[in-house]
């Protein structure tokens, strides 16, 4: 049996006090982003609570003590305007607190097809990007994002195309999912 991947704990992105306004009953509602999995959902707050950008709520199975019930998975486009503003420093303030969760890729990915690396699917590697890293690797496990981009020549900036990485699987036309989970399997 493969492990659930489901969010714990999520970032908040947007607060609506009174829920939508395109929706018929009023409660508070926020937008938020998983912080592991990068699950994007809408979540109505218990009565008299209030959030704001960068808050952090538990979602889990447990007791919330914020968050009555998780009401939806939403996509890229039903997110309102300032969640959209709000996401990309969101993911910038996750891949740092999630670092070593990516340098553990770069150190241990592996191929996703018999033609084609895990880091081939990131934004700019190519195939020299590829062998680089992997060779970089072979020498010494990578210690940091910055290590990875003091060591491996005129890569991409790491934390740049991880981040552009989630967001491409976010917008759900991705063939291979290597840090989010899609939308079909929530």
């Amino acid at each position: 049996m493969s492990e659930e991947k489901k969010d714990e704990n999520a970032v908040v992105l947007d607060f609506m006090p009174t829920g939508k306004v395109s929706e018929s009953r009023s409660e508070p509602t926020a937008q938020v982003i998983g912080n592991r999995y990068f699950s994007l959902l809408e979540v109505v707050l218990r009565e008299g609570k209030k959030v704001e950008p960068g808050d952090v709520l538990y979602i889990g199975e447990g007791k919330r003590e914020d968050v009555k019930y998780i009401k939806k998975s939403i996509t890229m486009d039903e997110l309102t305007t300032m969640a959209r503003e709000e996401l990309e420093e969101r993911l910038d303030d996750l891949i740092e607190k999630n670092e070593d969760r990516f340098v553990d890729f770069f150190n241990n990915s592996g191929p996703v097809t018999p033609r084609m690396h895990q880091l081939e699917v990131l934004p700019g590697v190519g195939k020299k990007h590829m062998w680089d890293v992997i060779d970089e690797r072979k020498i010494e496990e990578f210690k940091s994002l910055e290590d990875i981009k003091e060591r491996v020549s005129l890569l991409p900036n790491p934390k740049k195309i991880i981040k552009e990485r989630i967001t491409d699987e976010l917008w759900g036309d991705e063939k291979h999912y290597i840090f989010t989970v899609p939308k079909n399997e929530d």
